[in-house]
């Protein structure tokens, strides 16, 4: 899929492949019961481009609709939806990212990639330390001693609020196109006004669609498993400690003047501790399951961008448990580089990776449940 001058979606092979699958799916009709991109679709006659980006963002890849589907290949029709949906998914991301030349980055990420980038920003890292603070004389587990306080915030904070920006247009871009060119909603209903974002966030917190027929996820022609979506949940789960562990810091910090290192036992140690666990057997699970999934259920080509952000979760989760366990140690000050450096690439590269998948969910979602009857 090509993209114009503006960086939106033009008529290209993937969108003609895109309108082919959704017509014989919509003159079909079998899969509608399986999760809201087949009512959303069969709202419509026809398929223009914002239909596509958003049918596609509404899709969970689940995989149901290929093993159930007569026409799917080897048949001549060749339909498959998963994969089909998967591409004009990851050309969405690529069209509404910000800054737009970025975009070309959803499809050069690998894991050869991740860690080269872990590496140079360690490095960085540990300049930082020299410049800054005392790497050679840690006491007591003291980070702070390392790269001070005031440092880690301004350069942490700053990259954290470009990962939020570049988020936020990416989506507000999303959505103004979806809503501007009414592919959300059919003239014939009023849009739901109450309770929209709330449902939209559940279904997509809980993976409600992941699973659509059942409790366990479809991972082969007649095989289901329940570990795709348990890594899944694990993941969020770690990721959202691992997130309230920070928080929690921050105000030790700043509210009670309460410096770190905390107790093993603390509030913001045992949350980042149950999250890092939780991230590290998480993104294990999503790797095993990535490699004994059918292959058929997505696209080949977005196999390095989900390698790299798993493989970045895991190196910052390893990282941040093994600092924690050797804080006391001679290697602290090298592993809070490596640590700081894991985390640092893993935020550069989330406004343009497998991260922002679930933001794109979420409006899609919203959209969908707004087009609903009230």
């Amino acid at each position: 899929m090509r993209l114009d001058e503006t960086g939106r979606l033009t008529t290209a092979p993937t969108f003609e492949k895109g309108v082919h699958t959704l017509t014989v799916c919509n003159a079909c009709r079998y899969c509608e019961q399986y999760c809201p991109v087949f009512p959303a679709m069969e709202e419509r006659t026809a398929f223009a481009r914002t239909d596509l980006t958003y049918l596609a963002n509404l899709c969970h890849n689940c995989g149901e609709c290929l093993y159930a589907c007569q026409y799917a290949p080897p048949h001549e029709f060749g339909i498959n939806v998963p994969r089909t949906l998967a591409e004009i998914r990851v050309a969405s991301y690529e069209a509404y990212a910000w800054p737009r030349g970025l975009g070309a980055a959803f499809r050069r990420h690998s894991v050869l990639t991740a860690v080269v980038l872990v590496i140079a920003f360690s490095v960085v890292m540990l300049r930082v330390a020299r410049l800054t603070g005392s790497p050679a004389r840690p006491q007591g587990g003291d980070f702070y001693a390392v790269v001070p306080h005031a440092t880690m915030v301004a350069l942490f904070g700053a990259v954290f609020a470009f990962v939020v920006l570049a988020i936020g247009i990416g989506v507000a871009r999303f959505l103004g196109d979806v809503r501007a060119n009414g592919a959300g909603r059919p003239e014939d209903r009023q849009p739901r006004t109450s309770g929209a974002a709330w449902q939209a966030l559940r279904d997509a917190m809980t993976l409600r669609h992941l699973h659509a027929t059942g409790p366990d996820c479809v991972s082969g022609e007649e095989e289901r498993r329940p570990w795709r979506r348990w890594s899944h949940h694990l993941v969020l789960s770690g990721f959202l400690l691992c997130f309230a562990s920070t928080s929690v810091a921050a105000v030790y910090h700043t509210v009670f003047g309460w410096v770190a290192p905390y107790a093993y036992t603390s509030v913001p140690v045992v949350l980042g501790s149950v999250g890092g666990v939780a991230l590290l057997v998480g993104c294990a699970g999503l790797w095993v399951v990535r490699a004994r999934r059918d292959a058929a259920m997505g696209d080949p080509a977005q196999d390095g961008p989900d390698q790299s952000f798993i493989a970045l979760l895991f190196i910052v989760s390893f990282t941040g448990l093994a600092l924690l366990v050797l804080r006391e140690s001679a290697a602290m000050a090298r592993l809070l580089a490596l640590h700081l450096g894991s985390v640092l690439a893993l935020f550069v590269t989330l406004p343009y990776g497998k991260f922002v998948h679930g933001f794109y969910r979420i409006a899609a979602l919203w959209v969908y449940e707004r087009s609903r009857l009230l």
